[in-house]
């Protein structure tokens, strides 16, 4: 059995890589939001001509149709590079419409997602903030348990920029007085949706494990590499094996997006995982880094900063724990 991506996959990956290289090295990110380019629209378009953002929409709706193998892999590199695009928040908008949108609404807004031409965001209903949502031409809103589709250029709408954690990625508190109601399961959403961010996160870790290693291969102290370091070669050590299992349970959940009998406990694993890691890796990260990790010129607070709102985007850990606890003592019954 082949745990691994497809050869055809690893080749995309990559281009992919080479393509997020070359265009965010390190340190442009932080320029960029320096600059306040926290959206670069000239790239969102590069990324639509390419068919990243409709690898896993209907080709009838035109969408490449590469599937969720391609998207989870393209949804790995993104997280790992932070270029300020929407990605995630799209992609998500439009894994709903695909699975639970009327024809008519798939129709309007699936071609356009495909391409670049819109943005979407996701909105839980809270006080949480809905990231992108001051970019975003529609939001996928789930509320008491179902999922409602909202166009933002609607009178009604309005969108109060909030300061979020996020330096790369802008957030704004939504409210809007019409919606459309989308035929599907919120829970079942969910579940997908924290699959596609847990590969995110599996390539946000897999950058600051890098940091830290190329860092740590490189800082003197005493006359050797800072790496050579018990105390370094076990936090790098640490960071790794959280990685590889994060890497793991991502990779099922990638299989139950196809196959959903797994679907509620892989997605819960995958969440459960990623989180950790990511958040782990980002804050060992800036520890090897010492007193220079905490400053604005280093690149580690960016990690350390989406580590933690993607911690709390799609619940906490205590709700999918609970969840993954659940479906396994159903399944032992």
């Amino acid at each position: 059995m082949n745990f691994d991506f497809s050869e055809d996959v690893g080749a995309m990956r990559e281009e992919v890589r080479r393509i997020l290289s070359d265009k965010f090295p390190r340190g442009e990110v932080r320029q960029a939001v320096d600059a306040g380019r926290r959206f670069d629209r000239d790239f969102w378009a590069l990324l639509g001509e390419m068919g990243w953002l409709g690898v896993a929409i209907p080709e009838e709706h035109g969408g490449s149709a590469l599937g969720y193998e391609a998207l989870c892999m393209i949804a790995e590199e993104v997280g790992a590079a932070l270029p300020p695009v929407p990605f995630i928040s799209t992609i998500l908008a439009a894994e709903a419409l695909t699975l639970f949108g009327s024809d008519a609404q798939r129709a309007k807004w699936l071609p356009r997602l495909a391409t670049g031409e819109a943005v979407g965001c996701l909105a839980l209903a809270g006080e949480l903030p809905v990231v992108d949502g001051d970019i975003a031409d529609i939001a996928i809103v789930a509320r008491d348990g179902d999922l409602w589709l909202v166009e933002l250029d609607q009178p009604g709408v309005v969108r109060e920029p909030i300061e979020a954690l996020d330096a790369v990625r802008t957030s704004v508190r939504l409210t809007f007085t019409a919606a459309e109601k989308l035929s599907g399961d919120l829970s079942r959403f969910l579940d997908r949706a924290a699959i596609l961010v847990a590969f995110e996160q599996v390539g946000g870790t897999r950058a600051a494990l890098d940091m830290a290693v190329g860092y740590a291969q490189e800082r003197y102290a005493f006359g050797r590499a800072i790496a050579s370091f018990q105390a370094i070669k076990h936090k790098l050590a640490d960071i790794y094996v959280a990685l590889e299992l994060a890497r793991s349970n991502a990779y099922y959940g990638a299989y139950a997006l196809e196959d959903e009998a797994d679907l509620p406990v892989a997605a819960s694993a995958a969440r459960l995982a990623a989180s950790e890691a990511y958040s782990l890796a980002a804050k060992e990260n800036i520890h090897t880094h010492g007193g220079m990790g905490f400053t604005w010129e280093s690149d580690c607070h960016l990690h350390y900063r989406r580590a933690r709102e993607l911690a709390v985007g799609l619940h906490s850990s205590r709700y999918w724990r609970d969840r993954l606890i659940s479906h396994l003592d159903k399944a032992a019954a």
